[in-house]
């Protein structure tokens, strides 16, 4: 059931024209009731960053990280837009708040406790016309079952080819998501545009460290192209509706991590043209940062990525990548492994069973293992190939 999942939320989704298709592109997240409950956002450290990023901070905190719910429309990012794409998030937000009865908290009016997220083509005049006429009927529409939530997942896909959804239950409380992202995927701290809900109850600033750290470990690990969206948005919101005790926030934390971790797997293997997800893993570093620092220099590489679309087992881009990452390296001391077959040791090539090699590159999951022999930090980043089909998505406005 996805978003809906926990108890206390509901959803709905309706076309409102914003893509050409005339398919779902606009979509509401929110509270049963509309009372603004707990929320958490991280967003893009992009400097260009899109109106709605910049109207969703400014929202979540004049309230203190309460929220009663969250717009995502798809087909247009109104990013490169300037002061009329702020002023057009501003609009919908307050119509979305209006149309649920928001009662706003001291000092601020109720389309603060709606925060926006928006994707699609960038430095396109947003519709704002055509979304507006349509929140009475999303703000309607709403309703708690699967069906309405995986609505919801649908309409804010824009070159993905699957919604991306996921229920994670742990014990008394639940964690429920949704996702999109094919493409423009190197996040820092955050990833396109995420949805989190949890019947857990839970404070603000609990929320918000523990979306911090679980985005930190799965989104934040994950690149497809090395590029850094303008709209890049995570929300996690807290109804407090569980019918068991709080959980701690260890636990609370163990169940975020996972529901991360299955979307961006999902958005991984959905990348645009991609025909391989591989997680390269770097042990061995003289610290954790700089491990993380050689992953993500190898899971970029294009050389790299091109032969794991080719089924190519050559060690050798690795290794010139790790020799460039900046970070403590010694060719003597480096160890490389494909599917946990070792193929490099000391820094050459070692005989190996080459079949079992092959079979490994054959799947659909490549593991990808380097040892720097240095120390004990340690790092993972998942990736992809470099397909054909991410140059015909690309190669023109999309």
């Amino acid at each position: 059931m996805s978003v809906t999942a926990p108890a206390g939320f509901e959803a709905s989704a309706v076309a409102a024209g914003i893509k050409g298709s005339g398919s779902l592109d606009m979509a509401l997240v929110s509270v049963v009731g509309g009372r603004p409950v707990p929320a958490a956002a991280t967003f893009t450290t992009n400097r260009a960053a899109a109106a709605p990023v910049l109207v969703s901070a400014s929202h979540i905190a004049a309230t203190g990280g309460m929220a009663s719910g969250v717009l995502l429309t798809s087909g247009n990012a109104n990013a490169a837009s300037g002061a009329e794409g702020e002023d057009h998030a501003e609009r919908l937000c307050r119509q979305v708040a209006e149309g649920m009865g928001v009662i706003a908290a001291p000092g601020c009016h109720p389309g603060h406790h709606v925060l926006i997220c928006q994707t699609g083509l960038i430095g396109v005049p947003f519709p704002v016309e055509k979304a507006s006429s349509c929140v009475a009927d999303l703000v309607k529409g709403r309703a708690g079952d699967a069906e309405h939530a995986a609505m919801a997942a649908r309409a804010i896909m824009t070159t993905d080819t699957v919604p991306k959804e996921v229920t994670v239950r742990a014990g008394a409380f639940t964690i429920g998501g949704m996702a999109k992202g094919a493409a423009m995927l190197a996040p820092n701290m955050a990833t396109m545009l995420a949805m989190l809900a949890t019947d857990a109850d839970a404070q603000p600033d609990v929320l918000q460290e523990i979306l911090r750290e679980a985005v930190s470990g799965t989104f934040n690990a994950m690149t497809v192209d090395g590029c850094t969206s303008t709209n890049d948005t995570v929300v996690l919101m807290s109804s407090g509706r569980a019918s068991g005790p709080a959980p701690s926030a260890d636990a609370l934390l163990a169940a975020v991590r996972e529901a991360c971790a299955v979307l961006a797997r999902k958005m991984a293997d959905d990348a645009e043209g991609a025909t391989k997800t591989a997680l390269i893993s770097v042990k061995g570093a003289l610290s954790d940062e700089e491990a993380a620092r050689a992953a993500r220099k190898v899971g970029e590489s294009l050389l790299v990525k091109c032969s794991l679309n080719g089924e190519d087992p050559y060690w050798g881009r690795i290794a010139s990548e790790l020799g460039t990452a900046g970070v403590q390296f010694d060719m003597d001391r480096l160890s490389i492994f494909y599917g946990g077959t070792e193929v490099c040791k000391h820094g050459v090539s070692i005989p190996y069973d080459t079949e079992a090699v092959a079979a490994h590159m054959r799947n659909r999951h490549i593991q990808i293992d380097c040892d720097l022999g240095l120390g004990t930090g340690a790092a993972e980043i998942l990736t992809t190939d470099l397909g054909y089909g991410y140059i015909d998505e690309n190669r023109t406005t999309s």
